[in-house]
């Protein structure tokens, strides 16, 4: 059995926030895709509220769009420290920091939470934008590294 590749991370070592490029897939057609671990809190010590995790979710899959080309898709992790990126190609961490960075300056200025609605959310009245600020402020302030370790 192949062990899933962020259970091999030693979440007790690193050092957040950070962009972590998890590996590189080539599919069976030749497609190659990037899966990026933006973490945003320190595992085993700090976790997302949900609605303000479930807001920057929806104002990062807008925004991220608009600064990084390639998305296929960006997702909650489940233990609410981080998000989950993946993208087509072979992607440099130092562009998805650069295009993180740049979104989450438009996570500041917006007024409103893109899909808030029933129609367009599962869960539309779990969202905080107050929230999704405060903790885009807060990972911009300290800074996204691209060594995990913080050195």
């Amino acid at each position: 059995m192949q062990k899933v590749e962020s259970f091999k991370l030693d979440h007790t070592k690193v050092k957040a926030p950070y962009v972590r490029k998890c590996c590189v897939l080539d599919g069976a057609k030749g497609d190659v895709v990037s899966k990026f671990d933006l973490r945003f809190l320190q595992p085993n010590s700090e976790t997302f509220g949900t609605a303000a995790m479930h807001g920057l979710e929806h104002l990062l899959a807008t925004y991220l769009r608009e600064t990084l080309d390639n998305i296929i898709d960006i997702s909650p992790m489940g233990c609410r420290t981080g998000f989950y990126l993946i993208l087509w190609g072979d992607v440099e961490p130092s562009i998805v920091k650069e295009g993180l960075e740049k979104a989450l300056k438009m996570v500041l200025d917006a007024t409103e939470i893109p899909a808030a609605t029933a129609v367009e959310c599962g869960n539309y009245k779990d969202l905080s934008l107050f929230g999704a600020k405060e903790y885009a402020k807060d990972a911009l302030e300290k800074g996204f590294s691209l060594n995990i370790y913080g050195e």
